[in-house]
């Protein structure tokens, strides 16, 4: 899998390091406020990248591209936006050829919503942040409680 990220907690500023993994959402270690969860992922990552307990946006991207520049800091505040409830895979198309090619990738940006690792929906090109929040919002997971429920042995 890809290799930690680090992020700051919206709610507290601590700087926290979110790993790619498949179950649960992340969380501040010191306020446990839900984290976006962004992962960089590669073409040797990518399977185990795109699962996860909540709904996952692929965003089909590379550096050349003037539109994938403007699309990604609005799909990152998305992220936070979302925290909890959505995971932002972003996978550079040029270094994952054989990956975008098993999702038929004809233009970029592109960004592909997947649940259970099934495609719901995609959107291809740049699209105002208003458009992306409102596709965006309704097929997210549902909202998360503020802190986790004590796990039971603590109850």
């Amino acid at each position: 899998m890809s290799s930690p990220r680090t992020v700051t907690c919206p709610n507290c500023g601590t700087k926290n390091r979110v790993a790619p993994r498949a179950e649960g959402i992340p969380r501040c270690a010191v306020c446990h406020h839900a984290l976006p969860w962004i992962v960089d992922s590669d073409a040797a990552s990518f399977d185990g990248d795109v699962q996860a307990s909540v709904p996952v946006l692929v965003d089909f991207w590379a550096p050349w591209c003037g539109p994938c520049r403007m699309v990604s800091p609005a799909v990152e505040r998305i992220a936070a936006e979302l925290a909890g409830r959505l995971k932002v895979v972003k996978l550079d198309v040029d270094t994952a050829p054989h990956v975008a090619g098993r999702f038929d990738v004809q233009g970029i940006p592109l960004l592909v919503l997947l649940r259970d690792g099934q495609e719901v929906e995609r959107r291809v090109g740049a699209q105002p942040e208003p458009a992306l929040r409102a596709w965006l919002e309704p097929l997210a997971g549902p909202p998360v409680p503020e802190t986790p429920e004590a796990p039971a042995a603590q109850r």
